[in-house]
């Protein structure tokens, strides 16, 4: 069984696979580290050191010291159904994500997401006044952000793509994901305010990060003209010709990605089917 398990998360070149069992992997080492703790002795003192010392605090001097934590905190879980939910969504979104943009995009917002979280969820608990005593003993952890951002990218991306939930039937993927923006919007005073304000740190990356690529913002145009080739000097004509197909089969994709945001999946050619799924097997490998 561990082969197997070791095939499919470390072998097996899926990136999405990767990220889920680096979280797991993570849960089950401090949860079983844990009981044999408190087996043994009593008490949790090293798994319990371990967690707030890679949770990431909202205090400003403390996270000068723990400089790490914006990274680490998003493969650490607070309970079992936390990282159930967290991985089951990641799961579900991160698969057609990861069908249409590709593994390594994947990666690249996982880490995106999670960082915006961390960064607002700062800035909210050293700015606002309803936060000013508990920002001193104040920590998150969680994937949550990160897959926050994979939801908003992918919903962004495929608007009208319909997934089918139980007991809800069948529903299109920019309805789920407003439904939590505005859930969390409305839960950032509550108990868990943290974990909400990074929550929207992370749509708004995966918001943005869909924008950029198809260069919808004054960010994305600024990049596509700056990383846009100028006038290459010519010494060999065979790499004018494979940077010349190249730049074409780039302004394909981004034509194909357009459409589909603008009339969905369903619009597409088979063609064009053909060239998004090659692109994606490309960018995976």
């Amino acid at each position: 069984m561990w082969d197997e398990i070791r095939t499919q998360v470390f072998r097996s070149g899926n990136r999405l696979n990767l990220l889920i069992g680096i979280n797991v992997i993570v849960f089950l080492f401090l949860s079983l580290l844990g009981v044999i703790e408190m087996l043994t002795t009593r008490n949790a003192a090293i798994s319990t050191f371990l967690n707030d010392y890679l949770a990431i605090p909202s205090y400003l001097p403390k996270l000068l010291i723990r400089f790490w934590t914006p990274f680490t905190y998003m493969f650490l879980h607070a309970g079992f159904f936390h990282i159930l939910f967290n991985m089951l969504w990641f799961y579900w979104m991160g698969n057609i994500f990861q069908e249409y943009l590709g593994g390594k995009k994947l990666v690249d917002l996982y880490i995106i997401g999670g960082l915006a979280g961390a960064f607002l969820y700062v800035v909210f608990y050293n700015v606002f006044p309803l936060f000013a005593e508990a920002k001193y003993g104040s920590t998150t952890v969680g994937a949550s952000a990160a897959v926050m951002a994979i939801i908003v990218a992918t919903a962004t991306l495929l608007p009208d793509y319909t997934i089918q939930l139980l007991f809800l039937g069948n529903i299109k993927l920019k309805w789920i994901a407003l439904f939590y923006v505005l859930f969390d919007l409305i839960s950032i005073t509550g108990p868990n305010a943290g974990g909400e304000i990074s929550h929207i740190g992370g749509a708004i990356a995966g918001f943005f990060y869909i924008k950029n690529i198809q260069g919808n913002t004054m960010l994305g145009r600024a990049f596509e003209r700056f990383a846009k080739p100028k006038t290459l000097q010519v010494v060999s004509k065979n790499y004018v010709v494979k940077n010349s197909t190249l730049r074409s089969r780039e302004e394909e994709i981004d034509s194909i990605l357009d459409k589909i945001s603008q009339s969905g999946y369903a619009s597409l050619t088979k063609k064009e089917k053909e060239v998004l799924f090659n692109a994606s097997k490309d960018e995976t490998s």
